[in-house]
């Protein structure tokens, strides 16, 4: 029987705030008893779309990303808002916010914690089926995004070939094509 490796959180305390995420640090006692100190980002929950149209094309979006410097082809995402009721009401919003299409039909694939290690985030991905352009964008304003479709194969071409880097993207794709399209 492995020993007790929990940690006991003493103190937490939000050490840096910016729009989107924040650092936390904790004040924790190891199980060996030793005091100690703990940063790791705070950032919640998000959703990962990977919308499909009525022919089973990919809605895929193009999106300036600073922390690389560079534009990235990946999946609509985002947070899970406090006025949204689920996860899957922040799929509606995040889709036609970030796309300007509609899904006709939502299901959830998986859920995943990224990066635990360092971050709390946590990842809510979703089929949208018979997604269809209803709308303009209603982007935020630090959001650069274009919208486009491709084909599924594509997507699993990008990503075999190291081609589509987001990683939240690569996911879904891989997920998908696992265990719910075959």
């Amino acid at each position: 029987m492995p020993e007790d490796l929990t940690w006991d959180t003493l103190d937490s305390r939000v050490a840096y705030s910016c729009e989107g995420f924040d650092i936390r640090t904790d004040d924790v006692r190891f199980p060996s008893g030793d005091e100690g100190e703990f940063d790791y980002l705070e950032e919640g929950e998000s959703v990962v779309i990977l919308p499909l149209t009525p022919d089973d094309d990919v809605v895929v979006i193009e999106e300036w990303r600073q922390a690389v410097k560079r534009i990235n082809r990946g999946l609509p995402a985002g947070s899970v808002e406090a006025d949204d009721e689920d996860p899957e009401a922040a799929v509606h919003r995040e889709l036609a916010e970030e796309t300007g299409y509609q899904a006709g039909t939502v299901e959830h694939l998986t859920s995943a914690e990224p990066a635990n290690g360092f971050a709390d985030a946590v990842f809510h991905y979703f089929v949208a089926r018979d997604c269809k352009p209803t709308a303009k964008q209603a982007l935020d304003y630090n959001e650069s995004i274009t919208v486009g479709t491709t084909s599924f194969n594509s997507m699993i071409d990008a990503a075999r070939a190291d081609n589509l880097r987001d990683g939240r993207s690569v996911t879904a794709v891989v997920y998908y094509a696992l265990f719910e399209r075959y």
